[in-house]
């Protein structure tokens, strides 16, 4: 190792003082609820998504976890439209209930609450309680496996090499700039070995592109479906409550399997196409008259009303289409 820990810490520190996003509000803050929320949605969402559109929003609406608490799932689901992996809503919700008013402090404690793991645990204890443990998140562990020169490391093995480079005097600093890092410099395509504060003891960089072995990408899976807008004649239409596990507590229209029999009155609206972490969704879309038609489990809601309901992302195209 070229350099003592020490050092490497201390270049760490400086880099950060001088290059870190010190300027992100879920930096700027002691309060737990505040960086819990910010890495519940950080996760699978880009920062900037996070604090263009929903980050301030979903404080305003719910500033406190009390408030979080006790507002109704379908008030945190409709605010976190849009946001997608609407089961991070339901166990902040379900966690906030749990907890409130106040986020426990023990690791152990808050790994038992829904939805948060070892990463969340360790955010929520590293950045609002300053506790010396690390972090570990997608840009870091890439950063540790080509400091280390890890390939394919397991789960342990990383958290290993994570406790064996941590700043226990600056946890906060220390996590942050490591998270930088790997998001402005040791990138997944092009890192910048020449501006990384950490390559004069980087093991892997003389090979930077080694580490981590990239996983090969697997082919998302198409799924075709019929999507009915079903109306009343006083121009209310059908939703019903999602209660599968990806979209559980959202509304949506009334969705057949492709082949399903058309009603005989219908008008096609259009295509919808909408893409899933795991899959695609291809949809052709009608608008048919209720009469008749066997519905059961859901409502009728006028404009007004579905303005109100958390909405898919699919679900919302096909209300555009309307």
């Amino acid at each position: 190792m070229a350099k003592s820990y020490k050092d490497i810490h201390h270049a760490l520190h400086h880099w950060y003082a001088q290059h870190g996003r010190k300027d992100l509000p879920w930096r700027n803050t002691d309060d737990a609820y505040k960086i819990y929320l910010s890495e519940v949605m950080l996760q699978q969402t880009q920062v900037k998504t996070v604090l263009e559109r929903f980050y301030f929003p979903f404080l305003e609406k719910f500033p406190t976890l009390q408030a979080l608490a006790e507002a109704d799932l379908q008030e945190v689901l409709k605010v976190w439209e849009g946001l997608g992996y609407y089961t991070r809503a339901r166990n902040l919700h379900k966690a906030a209930q749990a907890t409130a008013p106040h986020l426990p402090k023990d690791i152990a404690d808050l790994q038992a609450l829904p939805g948060i793991g070892q990463n969340t645990a360790h955010a929520i204890a590293a950045f609002a309680y300053h506790q010396p443990v690390p972090v570990m998140e997608a840009n870091l562990k890439r950063v540790l496996c080509r400091f280390f020169a890890l390939k394919n490391p397991s789960q342990k093995q990383l958290w290993q090499a994570a406790q064996r480079l941590l700043d226990v005097q600056n946890p906060f600093d220390y996590n942050q700039a490591m998270m930088d890092i790997g998001a402005t410099i040791c990138t997944a395509k092009k890192p910048d070995c020449g501006q990384c504060p950490l390559s004069a003891s980087c093991v892997g960089q003389k090979n930077p592109h080694a580490y981590p072995q990239p996983k090969a990408k697997k082919a998302k899976p198409t799924r075709r479906y019929v999507i009915i807008v079903w109306q009343n004649t006083k121009g209310e239409c059908y939703l019903l409550r999602r209660e599968e596990k990806l979209l559980h507590g959202m509304y949506g229209f009334a969705q057949y399997e492709r082949g399903h029999v058309l009603p005989k009155k219908r008008k096609k609206l259009g295509r919808v196409t909408h893409h899933y972490s795991h899959f695609t969704l291809e949809a052709e879309i009608y608008l048919a008259p209720a009469e008749g038609a066997k519905l059961k489990g859901g409502g009728w809601y006028d404009k007004n009303a579905i303005a109100k309901l958390p909405l898919s992302g699919a679900d919302k195209k096909v209300l555009a289409l309307v």
